[in-house]
C-alpha cells in the first residue's frame, strides 16, 4: 500500500500565517502537522508517500526532504491550482499505479491514528473505505449515509439538509477502482473534481464501499482556535524530558520538555509545556499547554495556553493567554495591570501594546 498526502490549498482560515507558510507546517507540540500525519502513515507500515504540493512546495520540501529522516520515501507532485481532491488522485495516478493507497489530508490531526481502519481495509479490501466522525453540524462536510453493516449507501458533499451526522474527515482507503470512478465524473459547481462524487460513482455502480467511524480526538487545523486546541491535546501526552539547562532559581513542575540548548533562568515552567532548542526563558512564568519553538526569547513574561513559533521574542508581557505568535515576531507590552491578552501575531511582525 502507498500513501497520498495532500498539502496544497491556500489556508485562508489560518491567515495571517498561511501568507508565509503552508498551513500543514504549523507546529503542534513543536512539530509540523505534516510530520504528525506522516508518523501516522508510517505506523500503518507504509513507506512510499507522494505529497501533493502547491505554492508552498519549497517550504514543504525543506521540512520533509526525501523522507528518510522519518523512515519514509517521500516524493512530490505539483498541483498548480486547487481543482479538487479527486484531481489530486488523477495527478498521482502514474505514481500510484495498481497499488492500493491511503489518501490523507495533510492538515488533519488524528492522534490516536487509523491503524484499525487500515487493518480492516486490508482484510476486507472494499473498493473504497472512508473514515468518518460524528459532528454537530455536518453541512460543512462531505456526509456519508451508512447502513447497519457499515456499507455506504450515499455520499453528499456539504448537504443543506444532512440525513446523517457522519462526516468525512480526510482519510480514505482506496483500491485502483477509484481511478475508473474519477474518470467518469465531471467538475462540481465550484469547478472541482470532488472525491465524494467519485466514491458515490462507485456506490451507484454496485461497488463495495465501507465506512469506519473514528471516535478519537480529531481536528482540522485550519483555524487558530483549532491549532491551539490541538496543541493542548498533544501536550497532554508529553513526558518530562530535560535536556536543556535550568538554573537553581528556576522551577520545572510536571511534564516539562526542555530541548537541547534551551535555557531557563529565574523562571517557573508548569507542564505540560515545551521549550524548543536554543530558546531562552528568563524571569518568566510559562503555564500549562504552552509550546515555545526554537531560538525564541521569553523575558519578563507570563504565557499560558499559547504557541510561540521559532525565532520569536516576547518581552514584558504580564499575562498572555490563548495566543499564537508567529515566526521571528517581536511582542512587547507595557504594564497592563494584570489583564489577560490574547494575541494572534503573524510571522516577522512587531507588536507593541501600551497600557
Amino acid at each position: 500500500m502507498k500513501a497520498l498526502v495532500l498539502s496544497g490549498g491556500s489556508g485562508t482560515r489560518l491567515r495571517p500565517f498561511s501568507y508565509s507558510m503552508p498551513k500543514q507546517l504549523m507546529p503542534i507540540a513543536n512539530r509540523p502537522v505534516l510530520e504528525h500525519v506522516l508518523e501516522n502513515i508510517r505506523a500503518l507500515g507504509i513507506t512510499d508517500v507522494a505529497v501533493i504540493v502547491g505554492d508552498g512546495a519549497p517550504q514543504v520540501a525543506a521540512v520533509l526532504g526525501d523522507g528518510s529522516r522519518l523512515g519514509l520515501s517521500v516524493s512530490y507532485i505539483r498541483q498548480d491550482r486547487p481543482l479538487g481532491l479527486a484531481h489530486c488522485v488523477q495527478l498521482a495516478k502514474d505514481h500510484l499505479g495498481d497499488d492500493d493507497f491511503v489518501m490523507y489530508l495533510g492538515d488533519n490531526m488524528l492522534p490516536q491514528g487509523v491503524a484499525d481502519m487500515a487493518e480492516e481495509f486490508r482484510a476486507r479490501r472494499p473498493a473504497a473505505q472512508v473514515v468518518v466522525h460524528r459532528v454537530a453540524d455536518p453541512r460543512a462536510f462531505g456526509v456519508a449515509e451508512v447502513a447497519a453493516d457499515g456499507r455506504v449507501t450515499r455520499l453528499v458533499e456539504k448537504p443543506r439538509q444532512p440525513r446523517s451526522d457522519l462526516a468525512l474527515i480526510g482519510v480514505y482507503f482506496f483500491t485502483p477502482a477509484i481511478h475508473e470512478a474519477i474518470g467518469n465524473i465531471t467538475p462540481s459547481a465550484r469547478g472541482e473534481l470532488e472525491i465524494t462524487d467519485a466514491i458515490q460513482w462507485l456506490v451507484s455502480h454496485g461497488a463495495d464501499v465501507r465506512a469506519r467511524e473514528y471516535t478519537g480526538y480529531w481536528k482540522d487545523t485550519g483555524r487558530v482556535e483549532d491549532v491551539l486546541d490541538c496543541n493542548r491535546e498533544l501536550l497532554d501526552s508529553v513526558e518530562r524530558s530535560v535536556r536543556g539547562q535550568a538554573d537553581d532559581d528556576s522551577l520545572l513542575i510536571g511534564p516539562v520538555v526542555l530541548e537541547p540548548g534551551a535555557r531557563v533562568v529565574r523562571s517557573r515552567i508548569v507542564g505540560p509545556a515545551i521549550v524548543g532548542a536554543g530558546s531562552l526563558v528568563r524571569d518568566s512564568v510559562i503555564g500549562p499547554h504552552t509550546s515555545v519553538g526554537r531560538d525564541c526569547r521569553i523575558e519578563n513574561t507570563r504565557l499560558d495556553l499559547s504557541i510561540v513559533l521559532d525565532g520569536a521574542s516576547v518581552s514584558g508581557v504580564p499575562a498572555l493567554r490563548g495566543s499564537l505568535i508567529g515566526r521571528s515576531a517581536a511582542v512587547t507590552l507595557g504594564d497592563a495591570g494584570g489583564m489577560h491578552h490574547r494575541l494572534v501575531v503573524g510571522d516577522h511582525t512587531q507588536v507593541e501594546v501600551a497600557a
